[in-house]
């Protein structure tokens, strides 16, 4: 496999987030009964006529500007012709030869190096159907049939599936920053096509390609990558030959298997719409989505480094998620140490969010809840390991850390009676530990801490501890 390069590029459909359909009125609200959100211009009857949807066309400007794309002056829609079941008109509104905008790119972040991926284009168009495969029978559903659809083509500039993994990471994130789309690929309204093709490292051009299909989470994407490049590889080492063509990933056996061959762009038979004539793009739209633009990942990225002092890793990983990045300002806002901050939050916090499924604005903890906790952590009035799980009490029931000490009688003992009898009771019971610490193992103190601390029930100052077991021991000795 050394011998050989992988070469991955990458098509995201996107459904935007409008209330209404792209060329039509109907409602694209997720959910409701099968083909009740549908009329004579999303079903295809014949005279009906599309309108383009004006929110539609400044959702996909806003997409395409955040992706540092070029904004075509004149834009027009074409006819993409297929024959598929979910597709009513025989047809499919795309664009082609005049799209939206081109040339593009987005930044990675790989192996510690920023990497550009470049952007081909980002153009506009109308969803399909959907199919729903049953025992006897194919049944469609047309609700999302004219659901109004961002194609995001890249370049083909990934050469990992880790590349283009962190590539998709990274474009929803950009998405959800500028809220263009829910982005949710269980609904399906973000969806991957893979292109893929492998070549001898020094060859310039670009081996077979095959196109892979339903993958429903960026992890399968990953894995779908790997398997289909170590395919090709193999099929090439031992004499074969790769077939263009459309293959489907099946997640539970982890593999590839062939769909269809696959078809080029003059197999569409691309031609102008005719229902919907050129557009000029009006400046003063482009100017209003620029003003509506918020602050993007990679510059906030950089401004957490220079602001709050944290590493690229850290910031990378706070801006990942615009909910925790605007979680980790509110509680930088109120407290000093941003570094900390950062640690709770990819810490414990981002745990327990992975182990409920739940996100960071879905999280029963206020800023000032954690902040409050750092504070008492700081004054002395609680230990870390206290901290810890006083954290998830605060998340379960939605109370102040504060409170909750209170409560719980949770106050950090800092009495030098009580300690000192606490210490006198471990040192007594383990004499054996008490004896490595004497022959000059001195990392032995930090388990005479730990059995104190276990006396105290995790109440005792661990400093106060830990200076008291050294005075003590060093007088025995």
């Amino acid at each position: 496999m050394t011998d050989y390069e992988i070469v991955i590029g990458l098509e995201v459909h996107l459904q935007l987030k409008t209330k209404s359909k792209v060329f039509c009125g109907c409602s694209t609200a997720f959910g409701a009964p099968p083909n009740t959100h549908v009329c004579p211009v999303c079903l295809g009857f014949p005279g009906s006529l599309p309108v383009l949807n004006r929110d539609a066309l400044k959702l996909g400007a806003k997409t395409a500007i955040a992706l540092n794309c070029r904004v075509e002056e004149e834009i027009k829609f074409d006819r993409k012709n297929y024959f598929y079941p979910d597709l009513p008109k025989a047809y499919q509104i795309s664009q082609f030869s005049q799209p939206l905008s081109r040339h593009g790119y987005l930044q990675i972040l790989f192996d510690g190096k920023e990497k550009r991926i470049g952007i081909t284009r980002v153009h506009l168009e109308e969803d399909t159907g959907k199919l729903f495969h049953t025992q006897d029978a194919s049944l469609i559903d047309f609700n999302r049939s004219g659901t109004p659809l961002l194609e995001i083509v890249s370049e083909p500039d990934m050469s990992s599936p880790e590349e283009a993994y962190l590539y998709l990471t990274a474009l929803k994130s950009i998405l959800e920053y500028i809220d263009v789309s829910d982005c949710n690929m269980e609904e399906g309204s973000l969806r991957c096509d893979a292109n893929v093709s492998v070549r001898k490292k020094g060859v310039k051009e670009l081996g077979v390609k095959t196109e892979i299909k339903n993958m429903n989470s960026f992890k399968a994407v990953k894995a779908a990558l790997e398997y289909e490049a170590e395919r090709q590889i193999e099929t090439i080492g031992s004499g074969g030959k790769i077939t263009q063509e459309t293959r489907l990933f099946d997640s539970a056996r982890g593999v590839t298997e062939p769909m269809r061959s696959k078809e080029e762009s003059h197999d569409y038979r691309y031609f102008p719409e005719p229902d919907l004539t050129p557009f000029d793009f009006a400046k003063n739209i482009l100017e209003d989505v620029k003003n509506e633009m918020p602050e993007l990942p990679g510059p906030k990225r950089k401004r957490f480094m220079s602001n709050y002092g944290l590493s690229d890793y850290d910031a990378a990983v706070l801006v990942s998620d615009k909910a925790m990045a605007d979680y980790f300002e509110k509680c930088a806002s109120l407290y000093r140490n941003s570094k900390i901050i950062a640690n709770w939050i990819m810490g414990d916090i981002s745990a327990y969010m992975k182990e409920h499924g739940l996100t960071i604005d879905r999280l029963n903890l206020k800023s000032e809840y954690l902040t409050g906790m750092l504070d008492m952590i700081d004054k002395g009035v609680i230990s870390g390991k206290i901290a810890k799980s006083l954290l998830i009490d605060s998340i379960q029931t939605g109370k102040d850390p504060i409170l909750l000490v209170k409560e719980k009688g949770l106050e950090q003992i800092t009495d030098a009676g009580q300690i000192d009898q606490a210490v006198d009771q471990v040192i007594k019971e383990n004499q054996k530990i008490v004896g490595d610490f004497i022959s000059g193992k001195q990392n032995a103190v930090m388990a005479l801490v730990g059995k104190v601390m276990t006396k105290t029930k995790g109440k005792a100052n661990p400093r106060k501890v830990i200076e008291m077991l050294k005075k003590r021991l060093k007088g025995e000795a």
